[in-house]
């Protein structure tokens, strides 16, 4: 009976130790992924090869053998009358065709941003730009796939000036709405040259919206005071806990008519043709 005893002892002993040799290893693993990714990274995908691929596994479910050696050697004919009229552009320029094809060829670089009610996507958004902007060219495009139902005006008015940047290198710009762009999703995709939504996409809207809860009251009602102490006269007009007066409502209220005005002359400098009048009205 000792015996046992002593052996599940043992055991538990064992077993702790491994736990929590385990766990250890495991926060260290987590905290090495956490300070990699700090760094921040791009993934870089080719669409262009992805769709043609696509395309091959399509052709080859539908095509039987004969048809399908038919096209290969039709493909091969048409690519090599495409090589030699890009080299006799090439010759007629007084370049050679590998400059010609850099000088010429123009892309498309697609981003992804699906935003958040801060906007944090926007770190991520600025990095992936700079390194577009390192590269691109004004017979390039940037052709951003944006879903956002809006948030945090500074994150926003961020974001915004991010898809600027391409703007301003006279790059030509593209916003696809799918779903939503609202608010400041609207306020990012105005700043395209062109957008481009779906059928049912929400676009909008202009407005300014601040909501908090108070609970005053029920301090009050179990006899709890709140106090609140400001340099300042307005260095805080709401609050959740203590009691508002008009005059800090006014205030606050006066706050949000002037960021409604900025977003307004954001989206007029943007979109001139629009009828602010009638939409930017929230």
């Amino acid at each position: 009976m000792e015996f046992l005893y002593e052996y599940g002892l043992f055991l538990a002993k064992t077993v702790t130790f491994v736990i929590a040799v385990i766990a250890i290893v495991a926060v260290a693993t987590a905290s090495a992924i956490k300070n990699k990714h700090k760094k921040g990274e791009l993934d870089i995908t080719d669409l262009s090869e992805q769709f043609e691929e696509v395309e091959q596994e399509i052709v080859h479910a539908l095509l039987n053998k004969e048809e399908l050696k038919h096209k290969e050697k039709n493909d091969k004919k048409l690519a090599k009358e495409q090589a030699k009229a890009d080299k006799a552009a090439a010759k007629k320029r007084g370049t050679s065709g590998s400059e010609d094809m850099t000088e010429t060829q123009s892309k498309v670089f697609v981003l992804d941003f699906k935003g958040s009610i801060d906007a944090k996507e926007v770190s991520s958004l600025r990095e992936e730009i700079s390194a577009i902007l390192s590269v691109a060219t004004k017979n390039d495009e940037v052709f951003v796939r944006l879903e956002s139902g809006g948030g945090m005006v500074h994150g926003y008015g961020l974001a915004s000036s991010q898809l600027d940047r391409i703007r301003q290198h006279e790059i030509p710009l593209t916003v696809a709405v799918d779903k939503v762009a609202a608010s400041g999703g609207y306020m990012m995709a105005c700043v395209a040259n062109n957008i481009i939504a779906a059928p049912f996409a929400i676009l909008g809207s202009i407005g300014v919206i601040a909501q908090l809860p108070n609970f005053n009251k029920l301090l009050k009602k179990n006899d709890i005071d709140f106090e609140q102490f400001t340099a300042g006269e307005f260095k805080r007009t709401v609050t959740m806990f203590g009691e508002n007066t008009e005059k800090g409502k006014e205030k606050f209220i006066e706050e949000l008519e002037e960021t409604h005005v900025l977003f307004k002359d954001f989206v007029n400098e943007h979109r001139p043709g629009l009828r602010l009048r009638k939409s930017g009205n929230g």
